[in-house]
């Protein structure tokens, strides 16, 4: 087996159980968020808000991993100690990632709000089959302004959901930066 896909010898248990606390702070507060501003039911909220935290987060490590491998050995080093160690040595490398992160905030918000359409999409699929009724222009006209608005709502709303979850899981690194630094 190549050493490229061989198991890692050290696992980072530290960002696989910060990962977990993260996804168990968005899906609630995101499928809230749907809940109150799209009037979805309690758990199809909550099903739509674990699809699209696992699917983004699931793409953002294959993405990272797929990256990984080019980075250049100072930002693998200080990426390295962030994960392990909490610390930075290069202030550069730190706005770099804070710089990242802004990016990795809005492909997130990007790839939740297209999958969100997407399952939408295919839900409202199965409920057009039941209806085959015959449909007048005005009918069609009313419908696509509807799908025009409902669109925009859509995109607030799970841009408002994606800035709370982050907004929270940010306190919670800040509150995690102190009590190091306290210690």
């Amino acid at each position: 087996m190549p050493e490229e896909l061989s198991l890692p010898r050290i696992l980072p248990i530290g960002a696989i159980l910060f990962e977990t606390l993260f996804l168990l702070i968005a899906i609630p507060l995101e499928g809230y968020i749907l809940n109150r501003s799209l009037k979805f039911d309690k758990k199809t909220s909550i099903f739509y808000a674990i699809s699209m935290n696992v699917f983004s987060s699931v793409i953002g490590w294959n993405i990272f991993f797929l990256i990984e491998p080019i980075l250049s050995v100072s930002f693998k080093s200080e990426l390295i100690g962030y994960v392990f160690l909490n610390t930075f040595r290069n202030p550069r490398i730190q706005n770099s990632i804070i710089l990242i992160g802004f990016m990795i905030f809005f492909a997130t918000f990007l790839v939740k709000f297209l999958f969100l359409k997407l399952l939408i999409i295919t839900a409202s699929e199965g409920v057009k089959k039941q209806e085959t009724t015959d449909i007048s222009q005005h009918e069609k006209i009313l419908t696509n302004q509807k799908m025009k608005l409902q669109n925009s709502s859509l995109v607030t709303t799970t841009l408002i959901a994606n800035s709370l979850s982050y907004t929270v899981i940010t306190l919670i690194l800040v509150i995690r930066n102190f009590a190091i630094q306290i210690k």
